[in-house]
């Protein structure tokens, strides 16, 4: 008889992490708030609470034998220049020296309204960058997240009803998920 083995999806343990993470991080910043905390204590308690969140979770899912399933949309591969082509500026801006009288005023008018349209559309640009990089980083923190958790779950032959392996494997691997980013926070405090 074959054992069937469980698996989570990767978009659910994806939403969760950064359900996770945002709720965490505003609990301590709200909390820290009444309690006049620094900005890196609050960071210390969020990644500590995070820290052992993912503990539980990585030790919960190696002892039961819990495996991941790739469930994301694949994305199609970018090809330069064929979103925006190569524009080349050269930096040489027109004289815009307008006359006095009424002709200056009305010139200067519709050269007003001209920029006012020029900043609105490099506004609407900046907002589709800032979109952008964001999909940049949910898709780089899909990549941190799934394939780290994938590369931990690939332990669950060895440690599936094993809890002080499935302990061991997990502290490992959360200490070396996270204590990368207790060692900025701690040599930038102290290069302060």
């Amino acid at each position: 008889m074959k054992i069937k083995k469980n698996y989570l999806k990767g978009k659910s343990v994806f939403y969760v992490s950064l359900v996770v993470i945002t709720v965490t991080s505003l609990t301590v910043y709200l909390t820290g708030i009444n309690y006049n905390r620094t900005v890196t204590s609050n960071l210390y308690l969020s990644l500590a609470i995070i820290g052992t969140t993912l503990f539980l979770f990585m030790t919960y899912g190696l002892y039961k034998g819990i495996g991941l399933k790739d469930n994301f949309p694949s994305f199609k591969p970018f090809k330069k220049g064929r979103y925006i082509s190569d524009i080349g500026f050269s930096g040489d801006l027109p004289d815009l020296a307008v006359g006095d009288g009424i002709a200056g005023v009305l010139v200067s008018i519709l050269l007003w309204i001209a920029i006012t349209i020029a900043f609105a559309l490099l506004l609407l640009l900046l907002e589709a960058l800032i979109w952008l990089s964001l999909f940049i980083i949910l898709a780089m923190l899909y990549w941190v997240f799934f394939r780290a958790l994938k590369l931990v779950f690939s332990k669950v032959k060895t440690t599936k009803g094993d809890l002080t392996l499935a302990l061991l494997y997990s502290i490992s691997y959360t200490a070396l998920y996270l204590g990368w980013i207790f060692g900025i926070v701690y040599v930038t405090q102290i290069l302060r």
